[in-house]
Order: C-alpha cells, then structure tokens, then sequence
C-alpha cells in the first residue's frame, strides 16, 4: 500500500519495477567502488554526512579529504541526457523528482560551506571515467599508492599485537 498522498502504480509492472529499485548499492554504484578499489583507493560507503539539521548519506566518502560522492540515477535526479517525464500521475512525479533535484542542490551548498568537495556522477557514466574525477577530487593520481591503514588499538601496523608478543 503506498504512503498516504502517493498515487498508486498505473500497472503491478510499474509497481513491481519501483519495489525492486535498490536506493543503496546499485549496479552503477558498485561499478564504481570496484574501479576506485581496483586502483587502490579506499572509501567508506553510505556515510553519514556531518550537516546541522538535516540527514543526508552520500554513496562514497572520503572522510579524512572531505569528498563525498553521490551517483546519481538518471531517472530520480533528472539527468540532462536521459531523464523522463512519467505520464501516470505526472503532476506528482514531477513535483517528486523535482524535489529530489531541489535537495541534491541543498546538499552540494551545505557540503560546500562545510569545506567538503562533492563529486556528481550519473549512472550512465563510465566507470573509469567517473573514477579518474573521484582521484583527481581526492588529490590523488589513479597510479598512486594506497595509503596504509592506521593501527588499531595502538598496535603497530602489520606487527604482532603486544599480548602476542608478551606470551612468547
């Protein structure tokens, strides 16, 4: 049953379509985080940003270089190459995706004043091409190392942990 002021779906095709879209971890998203972990650069995902009163995710961050990453679906952020205009209920649609758009242009703003670099890539992006934006937003070229990760629990990284070392 739809929320209260949703039309319902013109067909169970149509329905079944908008029950099966992913919001996080979509095929185009994945593609991405496998170019960008193929390259050596890690990410956190679905993160949380640090914006006062409101809750916005982005899909990739960078938390240390305050990048945040959103890969956009051509249809729900109106892209400017393929996006569409619903016939069924057009008024609603249009009103919802032109808030969805309304938001992204918040977020940026507030990412912005907030000294974060956001990075928009649309779905029908290549990969690699979205990935060499992705390095080029995080100051780094698509050939350079991996930075190492920092010990945990004030262990020394890639060493024994002290207990470990104290037992022997």
């Amino acid at each position: 049953m739809p929320a209260p002021g949703t039309p319902e779906p013109s067909s169970a095709a149509a329905r079944a379509r908008m029950v099966r879209q992913g919001q996080a971890h979509t095929s185009p998203e994945v593609a991405l985080r496998h170019e960008l972990r193929r390259r050596g650069i890690g990410y956190r995902v679905d993160v949380a940003l640090p914006l006062k009163g409101v809750r916005r995710r982005a899909d990739i961050a960078f938390i240390a270089r305050k990048v945040a990453v959103f890969v956009d679906g051509c249809y729900w952020h109106v892209c400017p190459q393929h996006a569409t205009w619903p016939k069924a209920s057009a008024e609603w649609w249009r009103a919802k995706l032109e808030a969805n758009v309304r938001r992204d242009r918040d977020t940026d703003a507030r990412l912005a004043d907030a000294g974060w670099t956001v990075v928009r890539v649309w779905e029908h992006e290549s990969p690699t091409q979205a990935a060499d934006r992705v390095a080029d937003a995080i100051g780094r070229t698509a050939a350079a190392p991996r930075e190492p990760r920092p010990s945990r629990a004030g262990r020394p990284a890639g060493g024994p942990s002290a207990r470990s070392a104290r037992t022997r």
